[in-house]
């Protein structure tokens, strides 16, 4: 599997580096609320800030935020299992493939507005939001897993045949330590694209209990530090999933790597 060109320098130095970056937007932004000097156009980050904690501390800010939380994963883990088993087809069904990679490339390239509204024709508002997730999902998963598929070391197969592996071992061992760089990185943009995806949806389909719905509420009623706090709300979920994501990836690479060396067979890996 593919290694980090980080040094280990250099990683010490991201979490510094971080809250440098972080300091130095949220001055730009202190700094562009005092050049405009609106609070209804530009707030500033303290009255953000305040007017989060007063909607953190409501029941109905939990409430809403983890229905739309709820919609929004449906429709990610779906999205990565239908585009799991579609790379699966199409890398190995030739009619498979000429049927649905054009399809899935259109639903990649095509705006997300344009499937929303012809959605909702068919679908509920309360169930729009974790299909259009879905929807997104799909080509994004798809198409990273079948670029790893293509990139498997065909030699280290090889001798994972000659060692005697069963189909289920090369699974293990082999082929699913070399995809999970490429699945995990489509599970983070994935997750990304399914928060946009799905709060556009709620925005649009105005669900009653929705994020989307309280920032299209707070937008007519021209409530721009609520507009802003609800957006961060969605940043920092996104954000924290993606951390999650990545941080089970890595287990799982661990727990992998562990198990590709048992005793009496040898490590694939030191013979490749």
């Amino acid at each position: 599997m593919p290694g980090s060109t980080t040094r280990p320098d250099q990683r010490g130095h991201q979490p510094l580096l971080g809250v440098v970056a972080l300091a130095f937007w949220l001055a730009v932004w202190q700094l562009v609320s005092m050049v405009v000097g609106q609070e209804l156009l530009v707030p500033s980050p303290a009255t953000v800030l305040v007017t989060l904690a007063q909607l953190a501390v409501t029941p109905a800010f939990w409430q809403t935020t983890a229905t739309s939380l709820l919609r929004v994963l449906l429709g990610f883990l779906a999205g990565v299992l239908g585009g799991v088993v579609a790379a699966v087809l199409t890398t190995r069904y030739r009619l498979v493939d000429a049927l649905l990679s054009p399809l899935l490339r259109v639903v990649r390239a095509a705006p997300v507005a344009s499937f929303i509204i012809l959605a909702l024709v068919w679908i509920p508002t309360g169930r729009l939001p974790a299909f259009i997730s879905f929807l997104m999902v799909v080509p994004v998963v798809w198409e990273s897993m079948v670029q790893g598929i293509a990139r498997q070391d065909r030699d280290l197969l090889e001798v994972a045949e000659v060692f005697g592996f069963g189909w289920w071992q090369t699974v293990r061992r082999i082929r699913i330590p070399l995809l999970l760089p490429f699945f995990a990185t489509a599970c983070a943009t994935g997750m990304g694209l399914a928060w946009k995806s799905g709060v556009a949806a709620e925005v649009i389909s105005r669900p009653a209990i929705a994020v989307g719905s309280r920032l299209q509420d707070a937008k007519i009623y021209l409530e721009t530090p609520q507009v802003f706090a609800w957006t961060i709300t969605v940043v920092v979920l996104s954000l924290v999933l993606e951390g999650i994501l990545r941080w089970a990836a890595g287990r799982a690479t661990t727990w992998l790597a562990a198990g590709t060396a048992p005793a009496g067979e040898g490590s694939v890996n030191a013979e490749a």
